[in-house]
Formats: C-alpha cells, sequence, structure tokens
C-alpha cells in the first residue's frame, strides 16, 4: 500500500498537469505519458502486492528520458522550446508588450505549473517507487544530459528569476529570435511527400573550408546578409562542373550563419511544381528562408523543366 503522503503529492501533481491550459502538448511526447502514468499509478489508494504496473511505467519513463539523452527537467525545457501553440505562434510575430493579457496570463501560469513537473525530479521518483513497491534499493536514476547550447541560453531565460511564469516575456524574445515548433528544432529541412521533414544533422561543411570558387562565395554571402536583414535579395543560379563546390557552398550558409535566423529548405527537382505551396506554408514565419534545388539540369521534354517554367512565370 503506497504511503498516503505520496497519493496526495502524485494526485497534486497529476491536477497540475490537467490544468495546463496552452503548453499541455509538452507532456504529449513519450518521456511526459510514461512520466503522467507513472504519477496514477502511484497516486492510487491501494495496490495490490502482485501489482508491478508502477515498475513498468517507471522503466518506460527511464527508457524515454534515456533515449532523449535528457534528464527530466531539461526534456521538458526543450518541449517548451519547440512547442506550437497560440502564445509561441503569436511571440514570434509581434512584441511582447502587444501580445493578448489572457494569452501572457496563461503562458505564465503553464510555465509554473511545468516548473513544478520539472521539480519531481528522477531523484525524488525513484525514492517514490521504492516506498510505494517495497524494494532493497531504489531504481536506477537517469540523470545524464546532452549539451545543447539554444537549451542553455532557455534556461538562463527561465531560470535567472527562479520563476519560470517571471521570465515568460524573455521566453517570447527567444521564440521571436529562434523559431518555434519545427523551425525552432531544425535549421534544416527536406521537402518529402508534401510536407517539411527536418534534417537533424544537416552537412557541417563550412564556407570557410572551399578553396576557390571566390567570386561566387562572395556575391552568395552578400545575397544571404541582404535576405537576412530584411532587404531585397536576389534568387541565385550556381552553375559548374561537378564537384565545383556549388552545393557545399550552399549548405555552408547554415553554418556561417548560425547564429542568425536562417533555414535551408531542399527541395527536388521532381518536386518544383510544390513551389507554391511551399512558399504559403513559410509566408507567416519570421525566419528567412533559401529554398535550394539541388542538381537542376534537364533532358529534352522533361516534366521538371515544365513544371519550373510555370512556376517561374
Amino acid at each position: 500500500m503506497p504511503d498516503s503522503s505520496i497519493s496526495t503529492s502524485t494526485q497534486n501533481l497529476l491536477a497540475q498537469a490537467a490544468s495546463l491550459l496552452i503548453y499541455h502538448s509538452v507532456l504529449t511526447g513519450e518521456a511526459g505519458q510514461a512520466f503522467v502514468a507513472l504519477l496514477e499509478t502511484m497516486s492510487q489508494a491501494q495496490l495490490a502486492t502482485d501489482d508491478f504496473s508502477g515498475l513498468r511505467a517507471y522503466g518506460r519513463w527511464f527508457r524515454a528520458l534515456a533515449e532523449q539523452n535528457q534528464n527530466w527537467q531539461d526534456y521538458l525545457l526543450t518541449r517548451i522550446l519547440e512547442d506550437d501553440n497560440p502564445f509561441t505562434q503569436q511571440a514570434q510575430l509581434q512584441d511582447f508588450d502587444q501580445l493578448p493579457v489572457s494569452l501572457t496570463a496563461a503562458a505564465r501560469h503553464d510555465l509554473q505549473v511545468l516548473q513544478t513537473l520539472s521539480q519531481c525530479g528522477s531523484e525524488q521518483v525513484s525514492e517514490w517507487v521504492k516506498t510505494v513497491f517495497p524494494l532493497n534499493r531504489s531504481p536506477v536514476v537517469w540523470s545524464q544530459t546532452s549539451y545543447n547550447p539554444i537549451l542553455a541560453q532557455a534556461k538562463t531565460v527561465l531560470q535567472l528569476s527562479g520563476d519560470w511564469g517571471e521570465g515568460v516575456s524573455g521566453l517570447a524574445t527567444f521564440y521571436c529570435q529562434n523559431g518555434v515548433g519545427l523551425f525552432a528544432k531544425y535549421r534544416a529541412f527536406r521537402w518529402q511527400a508534401g510536407q517539411l521533414a527536418g534534417i537533424a544533422h544537416p552537412d557541417p561543411i563550412r564556407v570557410t573550408e572551399l578553396v576557390g570558387y571566390d567570386l561566387q562565395k562572395e556575391a552568395l554571402l552578400k545575397n544571404t546578409e541582404f535576405l537576412l536583414q530584411g532587404y531585397p535579395a536576389l534568387h541565385v543560379l550556381l552553375y559548374g562542373s561537378r564537384g565545383s563546390g556549388k552545393s557545399s557552398l550552399v549548405k555552408g550558409l547554415l553554418q556561417e550563419y548560425a547564429d542568425r535566423p536562417l533555414r535551408l529548405i531542399e527541395v527536388a527537382k521532381s518536386d518544383l511544381r510544390d513551389l507554391p505551396l511551399i512558399v504559403d506554408s513559410l509566408r507567416q514565419q519570421p525566419q528567412k528562408f533559401i529554398i535550394f534545388v539541388d542538381d537542376l539540369s534537364f533532358e529534352e521534354d522533361d516534366d521538371a523543366y515544365k513544371a519550373l517554367k510555370v512556376v517561374l512565370e
């Protein structure tokens, strides 16, 4: 039979989780669902001696955190940064002072709730599990995490005041600079099966590593600067022999402007007919996008050329 104080504590945490207004999808990931399932099991007033559902729930939670290589707090912070909700969508498009008061109040409430959930770390849960399911020793605790510079920045924003809710304005600035949802998680994308697919590990090539091609490099960098500063930028056609560095030069822009809101989308020649759809899906995003078509070569009567011609016209 679980300790009554544990049952009360877990019920309170479940109530907090249920009260989320706009950040509720933060808990819909595998680790979040496993955490909620674990709380539900331990909140029960009575457990049969042969009921090991809580131990299995703890195992699922441990594995989910291990797969992400994040501790519980960092997992929640990452989900907050990537969450696509009414607050994050509007925060990236306008000044914080212009956001609806009720929306910022809801965001502040949810951040305080998520901070409370984050404080229920692996060590605490492990002790609860040991108490509820009498074990000779506490279950192994997952505490390791990988370093992420964007996550480190968010930690500074939210943890500076000690109250995540008080960091809501700084978080809004973060969304404005870094984007939300898919665009916060990835910087490189591929248009695939009619939608954007993030590329977790884009080509690490740097512009400074490319030898030769100096004139084209200078022109492309200048054009990208215009794009990032909000000035009119030109469409670019790079041509030359195979292996001269055309694709690498474009991909290297992501590393060159790693601290700027630049995103790269690779579109196959066969998908050029989707270009209007791609542009429409990006129209409301504050980031700057380079749509990259590699190997733009055509054969006689090539349908892809016809599609490109229609789009350009």
